[in-house]
């Protein structure tokens, strides 16, 4: 987990593998388990960009 603070943290999500479908074919493919990057914004920039609008 990398945080920074007032702006948000960075953690790495783990995702099992699935049974999917490829888009142009329709033919089902086996996807395999990956680790994805996941932000989560702060609270700090949340209100800030939240009292701009």
């Amino acid at each position: 987990r990398i945080e920074i603070r007032g702006f948000g943290s960075f953690v790495v999500k783990e995702y099992g593998s699935y049974t999917g479908r490829n888009p142009k074919t329709g033919t089902k493919i086996k996807v395999e388990p990956k680790k994805l990057p996941f932000f989560k914004v702060g609270k700090e920039l949340k209100d800030r960009v939240d009292k701009k609008i």
